[in-house]
Order: structure tokens, then C-alpha cells, then sequence
């Protein structure tokens, strides 16, 4: 039988692997929730500040008990810039948004990531990466999930909705987070990726903390499930979150890692919709099936053309 060639048992690497992605799909899904119960009692700034903070601080400190070496001179300044640069506006403007933005609707405007991924790529390459006409339809398909996504509102309340206010913040937030991390990837450091997290999240939460200071109050009154939403960002949204995808990337193929992009945003909806009873009707239903259509065709083209690209060099190599 044709079965038969195939192992039974995965091998314990795999599904390690398989888990951590499984643990990137949940856990970055509840961190939409755990925002906004943070913000019952913290400003965005101190809550950017507190998480970042102590989470870089922690892996700074794994870092150094397992002797990884950490970044200098350049490399160090530069991933701590666009580390500030992609968690501060990504991150960020999501938790100044989620102050009036339901946290499943967040998630769907989030969910548009991965077309800002392939414009900035276009951008930064100087036109060099110019997108093919099938990613230009997945793109079309994810424009038309948004449009049915924000237009009703758009045109009953107005562009200076807090919707709309919310959509284009965190729009921006896209396209920091993005640039960030292709500006990072361009560095080629020599670091860990999780060493370079750290980096990141440390200068983040210290940027945030002097913001906090500057321009936020104390809170008069802290609750502890708040204390509970922050607890729960930094030890599972930035410690484990981010070290299970470093993990599963360094152990699964880039292409099936990237179906968290599909799972977060359902995630975020189903616990918006059972925790705070966060509308959810057929046109959200219809936008997000649109934007994950969009998502599907841009991964699904740009993986075929990285493997022309790559074919066509073989083929170089074999003539040459």
C-alpha cells in the first residue's frame, strides 16, 4: 500500500513544530482580548510600556543564561529601530484603536497585513519587486473584503467615524509593523531571531514607558483582571507567542507557518462575540471569507513566482 511508506508516528521534531504553530494560531488570536481588558485600567502607553518592557527583559535574560550572543554596535541600534518601528506602530495604534474598536473587528482590519507586506516589499526594492498580475488579484479580492467590511459605515456615519478613525489607524499600524520587519530582514543580523525579539521588545517598552510618563496619568484604580490581560500578554503574547513562531519557522516551511494569519482574526472574533457579545453578522462574515480569499491568492502567487525565480537560477547554474 502506498500508506505504508509513510511513518506511523510523526517524529517528535514535527510535531513539536506542529504545536508551536498551533500554539502562534491561539495565542496571537486571544491577545486582541487580553488588550482590551488591559485597557480597563492602563492607558495604551503604559500597557505598550509594562508588556514590552518586562518581556524583552525576560528574554534578554534567557539570552544571556544560554550564552546566546546579543547584537552590538550597528546591528544593536538598528534592530531596536525598527523593532520601535514595527511593534510601536503595529501594536500601538492597535491598542490606541481597541479603546473604541471592537476587538473582532480589529482582527479583520489587521487581517489585511499581508497585502501591505507585498506593496512595502514593492516599495523598498525600488519598484524592483513589482508585484505579478495574480497577487494584483488577490490583492483586488482582499480590497473588495474591506470595502464591504468599512463602507456601510463609511457612508452612514462618515470618514470621521470612530470606525473609520479605527481602520485607518490601524492601517497605518500595517504598514509599520510590515516595514519594520523587512527593513530587520534586509539587516541580515547575525543574531537569534530570538535574541533579536528581545532587542525589539525592550527598546519598544522603553520608548513607550518615557511616552507613559509624558503624556499618560497613573490609573486611579487597577483592577486585577486587568493586572491578569498584562500578565497574560507578557508571558503569552511576547514570550511564548513569539519564541513557538521563531521555533516553527525555524522548523516548518514560511508558507504553512502563515495560516496563524487566517486563525488569529477567528479567534479574536469568536472570543469578542462570546466574552463581550461583539456583533458578528452575514456582512462580516462575507468581508472576512473576501480578505482570506485575498490572502490565500497573494501567498498562493507569490510562493509560485519565489519558485520560478528559483528555477530559473537552477537552470542558469545547470548552463552556466
Amino acid at each position: 500500500m502506498v500508506l505504508s511508506s509513510y511513518p506511523r508516528t510523526m517524529p517528535r521534531r514535527a510535531m513539536s513544530a506542529w504545536l508551536a504553530l498551533g500554539a502562534v494560531c491561539i495565542i496571537w488570536g486571544t491577545t486582541y482580548l487580553a488588550i482590551r481588558i488591559a485597557l480597563e485600567s492602563f492607558g495604551p502607553f503604559s500597557l505598550m510600556g509594562l508588556r514590552y518592557f518586562v518581556s524583552g527583559a525576560l528574554m534578554m535574560i534567557g539570552a544571556k543564561a544560554w550564552r546566546v550572543a546579543l547584537p552590538r554596535g550597528r546591528e544593536l541600534c538598528l534592530t531596536a529601530l525598527y523593532g520601535t518601528i514595527a511593534i510601536g506602530l503595529g501594536t500601538g495604534l492597535l491598542c490606541i484603536a481597541e479603546q473604541w474598536v471592537a476587538t473582532g473587528l480589529s482582527a479583520l482590519f489587521i487581517a489585511t497585513q499581508p497585502f501591505w507586506m507585498v506593496i512595502m516589499e514593492w516599495v523598498l526594492s525600488g519598484g524592483a519587486d513589482r508585484p505579478h498580475a495574480p497577487t494584483i488579484r488577490g490583492l483586488t479580492i482582499g480590497i473588495a473584503g474591506v470595502a464591504v467590511l468599512v463602507a456601510p459605515t463609511a457612508m452612514k456615519q462618515g470618514l470621521g467615524s470612530g470606525t473609520m478613525l479605527g481602520f485607518l489607524l490601524l492601517q497605518i499600524g500595517c504598514i509599520g509593523w510590515v516595514t519594520g520587519a523587512l527593513l530587520q530582514k534586509r539587516l541580515g543580523t547575525v543574531a537569534h531571531p530570538i535574541v533579536s525579539g528581545a532587542v525589539q521588545q525592550l527598546a519598544t517598552g522603553i520608548v513607550f514607558i518615557v511616552l507613559a510618563l509624558a503624556f499618560e496619568r497613573m490609573p486611579a484604580h487597577v483592577t486585577l483582571r486587568a493586572v491578569g490581560g498584562i500578565v497574560y500578554l507578557i508571558v503569552f503574547g511576547a514570550v511564548i507567542g513569539y519564541s513557538a513562531f521563531v521555533f516553527a519557522m525555524d522548523r516548518l516551511p514560511a508558507t504553512i507557518v502563515s495560516i496563524y494569519t487566517f486563525v488569529n482574526p477567528v479567534v479574536a472574533v469568536f472570543l469578542g462575540w462570546l466574552i463581550f457579545r461583539e456583533p458578528f453578522g452575514r456582512r462580516e462574515l462575507v468581508a472576512m471569507l473576501l480578505i482570506f480569499t485575498g490572502i490565500a491568492v497573494v501567498k498562493f502567487s507569490r510562493t509560485r513566482e519565489s519558485r520560478t525565480i528559483l528555477d530559473s537560477s537552477e537552470q542558469l547554474v545547470v548552463n552556466d
